[in-house]
């Protein structure tokens, strides 16, 4: 499920991200994906190549990883975003919801450290 109004646009300097074209009031689902669920032996192949950047830690214990579907590697970073994302691990998928009022042509964001506001550096932060 992904709400019609979400559109994939170019960006000045993250290349692609996710807007809307309309407002999009706060506390919405705006997207609920489906994840293919791969073992850490996987991880340590993907990690030597692109999809290393679109990959999440899945599971209680993070002892698995997965890939998004839908728009959700598309969705880029901000240490204050305006959406979040939840982990439903018996449905295996990723639920995007806004935290603040969404306004019509902005970005919705997402913190990759997972908590909307979490400043810890992101890993090409670090570089």
């Amino acid at each position: 499920m992904t709400l019609s109004c979400l559109e994939i646009k170019n960006t000045k300097n993250k290349g692609r991200g996710i807007f809307t074209n309309q407002e999009i009031l706060e506390n919405t689902i705006i997207e609920v994906s489906p994840v293919i669920v791969m073992k850490n032996e996987d991880r340590i192949h993907l990690d030597k190549t692109l999809l290393h950047d679109y990959i999440f830690e899945w599971g209680h214990n993070t002892n698995l990883c997965c890939m998004a579907l839908g728009y959700i590697p598309i969705y880029n970073h901000a240490y204050k975003s305006n959406c979040i994302y939840i982990m439903d691990y018996e449905k295996d998928s990723i639920i995007i919801q806004t935290i603040s009022i969404i306004k019509i042509n902005e970005e919705l964001t997402i913190n990759y450290n997972g908590d909307f506001d979490d400043d810890t550096p992101v890993w090409f932060h670090k570089k």
